[in-house]
């Protein structure tokens, strides 16, 4: 397995009064899009980046089980500082010398020079000798407004933009490029990468069968971002049916997941690093969905899939808005958004607690999802002591654990082998790739 971890690298004030107010900004409007960049402090942000820089090389230099870091970006929003994943990644790959830089992902729709993002990339994994892992995301709802991007047209800017990109590393130039959305009398990009013919490309979404079929054809790992069990195993069954109809078959190299996972010396300091994710590390309680999936954004199919997780009454926190009007305090919208944790604890939509209590838990995890990817995701207010005695806990006592038993599973990295080099069975009906029957709904 890769095991690796990651953050959003959020804002966050020490200062209680500053705090409040970003607090009470962000509740007013119910939604982490549009906070007036009036609350940034220069002196917290810079501190902030540099700590989450130097955290990532910390746990290289000490933590040998884990294999990389995963960085992701966010335009226009407290809930992450990465804005311009490409620097920090550039910089880790010039301090670091083991770790896989995996970047899930550059948001294509929203950059408008997919010229200038083959390069910039191609650079960083020359600086890093081989250890950048891209990845392509279709860029949040929100982030098309942001950026003057069309909702409308954001998977053909998506697919066009791949496709630009990948002909900049593996073809001869110059040529000449005009598609649809993007147009280039002369490409000749002279820096390409350090991976022959090209680096390994991870995908993560969410619940839209569309970027898995895609997947499932370019033979890309799709790596799910903190969805439920359910949900992803059959999204994931989507992704092996079109792999066989590629004449492959899928396997714990095709899929990784990411997971809210919190480790401390107690459970209860570890359950208050969890809460404290919940309300100030996790932004779907602040995502206004007009905002989000703005017309035309997504699918019909995405679009109905959706519909149903959030609002079938059998599936655990459904809502994607908290539930609280404009008008109530920080202190009492704290309150609810803890309410919720017992039951993000037993859907295991997070996982916080000793070692002794997050390792079975996060062995059902593999259990039914079967991937070869795994990261944990460490978020929220803590202070850096907190994440780093947690992040070392993973490192020490957590992950030898978990190897052992991916190794009991046959769980394989891309790492360990080729996505879609195994041939599918004579009959071409796809082997299963997750056993969603071992998840009861409760651990």
């Amino acid at each position: 397995m890769h095991m690796m971890w990651f953050t959003e690298r959020a804002y966050h004030e020490e200062d209680p009064a500053k705090s409040r107010a970003l607090e009470d900004e962000i509740i007013r409007k119910r939604s982490f899009y549009n906070t007036p960049n009036d609350f940034f402090d220069r002196q917290t942000g810079a501190d902030l980046l540099n700590m989450y820089i130097d955290e990532k090389v910390w746990s290289e230099e000490n933590l040998p089980e884990f294999d990389g870091v995963m960085l992701n970006e966010h335009h226009g929003t407290p809930f992450c500082l990465g804005s311009v994943m490409n620097v920090e990644a550039a910089i880790l790959a010039k301090a670091t010398n083991r770790f896989k830089i995996a970047l899930l992902g550059n948001p294509i729709p929203t950059v408008h020079s997919p010229l200038r993002l083959a390069e910039e990339l191609a650079m960083i994994d020359l600086f890093s000798e081989g250890r950048l892992v891209p990845g392509w995301v279709r860029g949040a709802g929100c982030e098309q407004l942001a950026n003057g991007a069309n909702p409308a047209f954001n998977r053909e800017l998506f697919e066009e933009g791949h496709d630009l990109i990948l002909k900049c590393w593996t073809s001869p130039g110059p040529f000449r490029w005009e598609g649809k959305h993007y147009h280039y009398r002369h490409v000749n990009p002279w820096a390409k990468p350090y991976q022959e013919p090209h680096p390994q490309m991870w995908i993560p979404g969410l619940v839209s069968p569309d970027t898995a079929r895609w997947c499932a054809q370019k033979r890309y790992p799709y790596v799910a971002l903190a969805t439920y069990p359910e949900p992803t195993a059959e999204l994931w069954n989507i992704y092996a049916e079109e792999a066989a109809k590629e004449g492959y078959q899928a396997g714990p190299e095709n899929f990784g997941y990411l997971q809210p996972i919190f480790v401390g010396d107690t459970q209860e300091h570890a359950e208050e690093m969890g809460k404290r994710f919940l309300y100030g590390g996790h932004f779907a309680h602040f995502a206004r969905p007009e905002w989000m999936f703005p017309p035309g954004y997504n699918s019909k199919e995405a679009t109905a899939r959706l519909a149903r997780q959030f609002a079938n009454p059998n599936l655990p926190g459904r809502s994607m808005v908290g539930d609280w009007t404009e008008d109530e305090n920080v202190d009492d919208v704290r309150d609810k958004i803890y309410a919720r944790f017992p039951e993000a604890q037993e859907d295991l939509q997070m996982i916080a607690g000793t070692p002794d209590y997050v390792i079975p838990r996060v062995k059902k995890v593999m259990e039914v999802l079967r991937p070869g990817i795994f990261s944990f995701w460490i978020d929220g207010p803590v202070p850096r002591k907190d994440r780093q005695r947690c992040v070392e806990l993973l490192g020490t006592e957590v992950i030898p654990a978990l190897r052992e038993y991916g190794r009991e599973l046959g769980l394989k990295s891309p790492f360990e082998r080729k996505p879609g080099s195994v041939p599918i069975n004579p009959s071409g009906i796809p082997e299963k790739v997750a056993w969603p029957e071992a998840f009861d709904g409760k651990y």
